[in-house]
């Protein structure tokens, strides 16, 4: 995901980009949680398997997919401040 003009989009806009970046990292976190602990108890309970790794390849490309919002939340965060909205 690139970061959109930001110059054309009005303060609401901005406020309501921001809150969804932030609705993402925690839906990402608790993605990435609930890989985690069915990695951890797969492995208790079938040890090491084709089937264990499966939910840390999904983690893993829910990291990789959240990495640009980052980008877009410093873009959004630079934006807003040009404007004296922080």
């Amino acid at each position: 995901m690139k970061p959109d003009n930001l110059t054309e989009f009005t303060d609401d806009q901005l406020f309501q980009k921001m809150k969804n970046i932030k609705n993402n990292k925690i839906i990402n976190a608790v993605i990435v949680g609930a890989t985690v602990g069915i990695f951890f108890f797969g492995v208790m309970k079938n040890g090491l398997g084709l089937s264990t790794f499966f939910p840390l390849v999904i983690g893993y490309l829910v990291i990789k997919n959240s990495a640009g919002d980052k980008i877009i939340e410093q873009e959004i965060r630079k934006e807003m401040q040009s404007r004296n909205l922080v």
